[in-house]
């Protein structure tokens, strides 16, 4: 039996009612089963996701099944997973997504052909039976580039702002390097401090085009619906990406774009706040107002100077608190 060329690293909490369809099309990734190996991680699920999981294994020749008694959150299970990685390559999914038939083999072909650190796909999002593709903010398709060079201009959509970890394929050299982890315990968020490591590291990426993924939106467990106690990790994540650049060698170069995408999230973060509990949304303003603050003030007085009138009036309160006021 031939060794994998792939690992898919499959994390999923009570996601029963979709992980079926998910798990069947990676069935149908490779002419031959033993080029995969499927590490799926039951986190603490209460439904049959587990069990669909153990079934579904026995199908390939190549898999593990990790139970977590209790949810640790996405960011360590997918941790979890990256401990078992075999194989030149790996990839992210999630329990309520899936992909086309042959995407892995494109992307794994594509991988070793472009000798490419890693590789970023477009996507299609699914709601009920609407289909839209959301393409990955990059300008070259099929060009290998540094991938710090994919990061500005500050007030445009780059691939920072693409994060998405199961949109695209990694050389095994991401988990060499200590790339590929999440922070850990974070239940939201988690790739944006992920994505800026990756972006600001010295590998080599590019954007392909490839069988879709396609990513099922307004599930109900699904951590872009929910508005419990969670989402407050969204302000704690980007704290830890605006550490990683000031870490940075050209952090000077980079601290503009850090700045405005923590605007504008935080911008975002607090309108959907609106709709939490009281108490809940002013936790979430004062995890705000600490990021903000974490932010050098040059940097903020230009960037708002940059963002939309309606976003800057949604700020106006936490600027003036994190000390940001005119």
């Amino acid at each position: 039996m031939r060794s994998p060329l792939v690992t898919v690293i499959l994390p999923a909490k009570d996601a029963g009612a979709y992980i079926a369809t998910t798990l069947e099309t990676l069935t149908r990734q490779f002419d031959d089963p033993a080029a995969l190996k499927l590490v799926a991680i039951d986190d603490g699920s209460g439904d049959e996701t587990g069990a669909l999981m153990r079934r579904y294994a026995d199908r390939f020749p190549h898999a593990e099944v990790i139970r977590n008694d209790s949810a640790r959150g996405l960011a360590s299970a997918r941790n979890q997973g990256l401990a078992h990685v075999e194989g030149e390559a790996f990839c992210f999914l999630d329990g309520d997504d899936w992909m086309q038939p042959q995407r892995l083999a494109v992307l794994a072909r594509r991988l070793r052909e472009l000798d490419a650190d890693f590789l970023r796909t477009d996507h299609v999002t699914v709601t009920d039976a609407d289909r839209v593709l959301v393409r990955a903010p990059h300008p070259w398709r099929e060009a290998v580039v540094a991938a710090r060079d994919a990061i500005l201009p500050q007030a445009e959509t780059t691939m920072v702002d693409y994060p998405f970890a199961w949109a695209g394929i990694f050389d095994r050299r991401i988990i060499d390097r200590g790339l590929a982890a999440f922070p850990e315990g974070l239940h939201t968020a988690e790739d944006r401090p992920w994505i800026w490591r990756l972006h600001l590291s010295d590998s080599s990426f590019a954007v392909v085009d490839a069988p879709a993924l396609l990513y099922r939106r307004g599930v109900s467990t699904s951590l872009t619906q929910v508005r419990d106690r969670r989402q407050l990790d969204f302000a704690r994540a980007m704290v830890e990406a605006v550490a990683i650049v000031e870490a940075d060698a050209e952090a000077a170069r980079f601290l503009p774009k850090i700045t405005f995408s923590s605007l504008a999230l935080s911008s975002h973060h607090l309108v959907r706040a609106r709709r939490m509990p009281r108490a809940l949304r002013g936790e979430m303003r004062a995890e705000i107002v600490e990021l903000l603050r974490a932010l050098p003030h040059a940097e903020v007085r230009a960037a708002v100077r940059a963002l939309s009138g309606p976003r800057r009036r949604v700020l106006a309160r936490v600027l003036r608190r994190a000390g940001h006021g005119s």
